[in-house]
């Protein structure tokens, strides 16, 4: 071989090994990409404020550059003067920066406002926000349900649809696809996690039924009743398809999206979506949330006289069915053949809700049975217990929702010594939940979490952070949080008015708890390194388009902000760092975010 041909051979060895090189790089996960924060820089809630609730921003300047004061303009005009307040040193997400937060709880009134701070080189301007009474819901209750009308699965395809392992034809029609980028339609996903499982589809129409059942003149006023109502009923109607003649949900309906030849009603685990024929819904896998949603959509049906394709009467013969048969088979569902945690707060708001409806004793004994192991499930430091592992219960969903299912059982409970016990189980979680924030340098008061790292069978020590750990029970699967975040909202809001209640304070409660509260709902509207509002169609900076995140909704909430990917006990910080097949885990817009926040709204709004 000549010099030149071998010159020329070893030339094309090294671009097909840099070929090789960069097409494994473009599928391995990329570093985080943290946010710049030493940039002097304004963080807000991009949207609004109510007029007596707490007000904050987060002010970032480089180490080094001072800044004393603020100010709250409206318009051009001079309203309030501040002092801005040191915080510690805080290094978890970036380096060379100093953090203030300025309060400006004191602004009462009504308009549309901006903050200055002034430093020797510069001065910063934040973005508009407005300050009103009701906010959140006279600005977003229309768009939220819009979002979910929108979100409805219309196509004739699901009347028609077999169950996986038979030759069986059933109509599925209805309901609310799960996601922008996924057709499917599930009461559960990813049941193989056990402890991780969450709510989807029905508790959306829970949740909008528990809304104007709270907002009710509101929604009157706004006209929204009928479009609210009308979504209730439509997801109702989806339930009663999806109840089995035997007596159980089914799960999951399952999309292609490239992987099924055809779509189908299903179960499935792992990354490769295996399919199996575990599409029974347990209690954990959306069958208590399914009985709760109907057993409501009962009762909003007879008081708006708004009907679907089936009756009231039929709805509530439905959770009654399904709950005498979930009473007796949901070992058999389980995917452990263990019950846990969230079989115990599911269960314990599908029997509430039953009992407040019908006054059955039956329904009541059940409720005291899910509330009894709720209540021993606490431990005395304050985080609820999962499972028979000792595992602290930590949820990237749903977090809020044990608490949120103690304080709507309360209602229903009239044993004093019962009410006690589980008064101090609420109290012990959220004075926990404050500590916890507490215990680092927490700027943005990001709610933080108690867990355990889950290694094939193996945990590792009790730790705390700020973003759910990848390894753990389904770690293929993590993704962003503002659903855990604005579940901790409504928990703590309507939790903090049964225990930290203060008549005169922000949302009935106290200030700590309140300033906890609208933090968290700061973050997803643009309160967060990445000044990002995740609520699509409000704020200055919404999520971008991306492809793996499919269509983007006005009233659709992103998934959110996680832990570095590289993280994997949900150290560091990233968002939408691509590539873009990845980036639905921060960007793409699920329908739980949505009924979240429609949650936290209602709580804070009340």
């Amino acid at each position: 071989m000549t010099s030149v041909t071998l010159y020329s051979y070893l030339c094309k060895l090294l671009l097909l090994a840099m070929m090789i090189l960069i097409s494994a790089c473009s599928n391995t996960p990329q570093p985080s990409n943290p946010p710049t924060l030493a940039k002097a820089n304004i963080y807000i809630n991009q949207l609004a404020f109510d007029i007596q609730a707490p007000k904050q921003a987060v002010i970032v300047l480089p180490i080094g550059e001072i800044a004393t004061r603020f100010i709250v303009y409206q318009g051009s005009n001079m309203i309030y003067q501040g002092k801005l307040t040191s915080q510690p040193s805080f290094t978890e997400w970036g380096q060379g920066a100093h953090y203030y937060l300025a309060d400006f709880s004191q602004v009462k009134r009504r308009g549309e406002f901006h903050i200055v701070v002034n430093t020797r080189k510069q001065q910063l301007a934040s973005s508009t926000f407005a300050i009103k009474h009701n906010a959140y819901f006279a600005l977003t209750a229309k768009s939220l349900v819009n979002y979910f009308k929108a979100s409805r699965h219309s196509s004739p395809i699901d009347e028609s649809i077999r169950i996986n392992g038979t030759e069986r034809y059933v109509n599925v029609s209805g309901g609310w696809v799960n996601s922008g980028g996924d057709q499917g339609k599930h009461l559960s996903q990813h049941s193989e996690s056990n402890v991780l499982v969450s709510q989807q589809g029905a508790i959306a129409a829970w949740a909008m039924a528990k809304s104007y059942d709270s907002l009710y003149r509101l929604y009157d006023r706004k006209a929204l009743t009928l479009a609210l109502a009308e979504e209730v009923i439509w997801g109702a109607d989806y339930l009663h398809r999806i109840l089995d003649t035997e007596g159980y949900f089914y799960s999951n309906i399952y999309d292609r999206r490239g992987l099924a030849e055809e779509r189908i009603i299903t179960g499935y685990e792992g990354p490769e979506a295996e399919f199996n024929t575990n599409f029974q819904a347990a209690f954990r896998e959306g069958g208590g949330m399914a009985i709760a949603a109907l057993t409501r959509a009962h009762e909003l049906s007879n008081k708006t006289g708004v009907q679907g394709e089936f009756s009231a009467k039929q709805y509530l013969i439905d959770a009654e069915r399904a709950f005498a048969h979930l009473q007796k088979n949901n070992l058999r569902y389980v995917d452990n053949g263990k019950e846990n945690i969230i079989d115990d707060y599911t269960a314990l708001i599908a029997a509430t809700e039953l009992y407040r409806i019908t006054k059955k004793s039956q329904y009541l004994k059940a409720a005291r049975h899910r509330a009894h192991n709720l209540n021993n499930r606490m431990t005395s430091q304050g985080w609820f217990v999962s499972d028979d592992d000792e595992r602290p219960f930590y949820h990237g969903v749903e977090a809020g929702l044990p608490i949120i299912a103690l304080v709507d059982y309360l209602a229903i409970e009239r044993n004093r010594q019962i009410n006690t016990k589980t008064k101090r189980t609420i109290k012990l979680s959220l004075d926990y939940q404050l500590a916890l924030n507490s215990q680092v340098a927490n700027p943005f008061n990001l709610a933080r979490q108690t867990f355990k790292t889950k290694k094939g069978s193996q945990y590792s020590k009790q730790k705390e952070g700020f973003f759910i750990p990848h390894t753990n029970e389904n770690s293929y699967a993590w993704q962003g949080e503002n659903s855990r975040l604005a579940s901790l909202t409504a928990a703590a809001v309507w939790g903090g008015k049964i225990t930290h209640s203060n008549k005169h304070g922000a949302f009935g409660i106290n200030d700590e708890l309140a300033y906890f509260a609208q933090s968290q709902i700061d973050w997803i509207l643009g309160k967060n390194p990445y000044q990002v509002s995740m609520l699509y169609g409000f704020g200055v900076n919404n999520p971008p388009h991306t492809k793996s995140a499919g269509t983007m909704l006005n009233g659709g909430i992103s998934n959110g902000i996680t832990g570095a990917t590289l993280g994997l006990d949900g150290s560091g910080i990233t968002w939408a760092q691509g590539p873009d097949a990845s980036n639905w885990r921060w960007t793409e817009q699920w329908l739980q975010n949505s009924t979240w926040y429609l949650l936290a709204m209602t709580a804070m709004t009340e």
